[in-house]
């Protein structure tokens, strides 16, 4: 197994206090963006991004390595929206269930223009109509929020996946 060079842990540089307000506004976020695409509304899944946000989906050894190659990249809300557009109306594989999970979210900082930074974990379970649930993708959400309009929003969301194996079937956001 390689050695890697880089740590994904972030040192919290934010008074407790503080962190533990915004992780419970983090947390409500990341509830009612895993409802939206646990219940197939795959459209409404760009509305939780601001305008020009990134979501990139990266491997754990590519993350570690600081290496920019992702399995997913989208910049801004329209290319997020052509995405979902796709995935909803082109399906071109078997019906399933998603159930995100989200659990130990931290908040790490806080900058003075207002950005949060913060990272959680997740698991993604899927279970096909006619076949058992099974573990599709496990990682970490490493998160950049800004509020717009008193409603937090992504600046970027790095989805990092744990394994080198995944399965060929990674359509839906995580």
């Amino acid at each position: 197994m390689k050695a890697f060079t880089q740590s994904l842990f972030r040192e919290r540089t934010i008074a407790g206090a503080r962190a533990r307000e915004l992780r419970l506004a983090v947390e409500e976020f990341n509830a009612d963006y895993c409802a939206v695409l646990d219940t197939g509304s795959v459209e409404d899944w760009p509305e939780f991004f601001t305008e020009d946000g990134i979501y990139r989906v990266t491997a754990r050894e590519n993350a570690e390595l600081r290496m920019p190659v992702g399995l997913v990249y989208a910049h801004g809300r329209n290319m997020m929206h052509d995405r979902a557009v796709a995935i909803a109306r082109t399906q071109m594989f078997a019906p399933r269930y998603n159930l995100h999970l989200v659990t130990n979210t931290r908040v790490t900082a806080e900058s003075e223009a207002g950005e949060i930074q913060a990272q959680a974990n997740f698991v993604l379970l899927q279970t096909l109509v006619e076949g058992p649930s099974t573990v599709h993708m496990a990682g970490s959400y490493y998160d950049t929020f800004v509020q717009v309009d008193g409603r937090l929003l992504l600046k970027e969301r790095q989805a990092i996946y744990d394994s080198t194996i995944i399965a060929n079937d990674v359509v839906y956001p995580l």
